[in-house]
């Protein structure tokens, strides 16, 4: 089955786990919304879950402006928050000192636009577990594409997912409950070379719908 995803900003485990389980189509046709995965994710560090929001150029009162179109706003120093954010949280994590130095250049150079930084997240993703990186795009929008499942639901947090996530161990797992469906950063320092497995492996209930 051929799910059509929209590329988010190192995306939820729901997500990945479908990347890892599907053969996938990247939306870059549609149109951005506000308050969507696109540009933000949500890690865990010392008081519980935490979201990293990625600031974006706003343009007047302009409606409809294409996602593939949507600039972000490097006036802020956001790349060196969310690093040190990252650090904070994850640095006693098993696995972050193996995987930094993937992750660090994302937040060294400036990108000009969202979906290309979003893409290149999910690519360094795919790199760090060893899964192939989907390429195919769509080429025009389309709101009922035939021949596809259409995961697009899934950069939208509002709304309760079906999605029963095996628990894995937590930094902060002695004084929080466990955070469902955290960015994939999440996983991936804490469960490092064990993530593609534990990604192959989750019921994915919500494509079933």
């Amino acid at each position: 089955m051929k799910i059509l995803l929209n590329p988010a900003y190192f995306p939820d485990i729901a997500t990945f786990s479908t990347i890892a389980q599907h053969e996938v189509c990247w939306e870059v046709q549609d149109n951005f919304q506000k308050q969507t995965y696109r540009n933000r994710a949500y890690i865990c560090n010392d008081r519980g879950r935490h979201m990293l929001s990625i600031p974006i150029q706003h343009v007047g009162n302009k409606k409809g402006r294409l996602n593939k179109d949507v600039k972000l706003d490097n006036t802020y120093e956001w790349q060196r928050q969310h690093w040190r954010t990252l650090k904070t949280a994850y640095r006693t994590s098993p696995f972050f000192e193996f995987y930094e130095d993937e992750i660090a250049p994302l937040y060294e150079k400036q990108y000009d636009y969202l979906l290309d930084y979003n893409l290149l997240t999910i690519e360094t993703i795919c790199d760090c577990i060893q899964l192939d990186m989907p390429t195919e795009k769509t080429v025009v929008y389309d709101a009922d594409r035939e021949g596809f499942f259409d995961g697009r639901f899934l950069v939208n947090p509002k709304g309760k997912l079906n999605f029963e996530q095996e628990e894995y161990n937590q930094v902060f797992s002695d004084r929080n409950e466990f955070s469902r469906n955290t960015s994939v950063l999440d996983l991936l320092f804490n469960e490092g070379t064990n993530a593609l497995s534990y990604l192959k492996n989750q019921k994915l209930s919500f494509l079933n719908a």
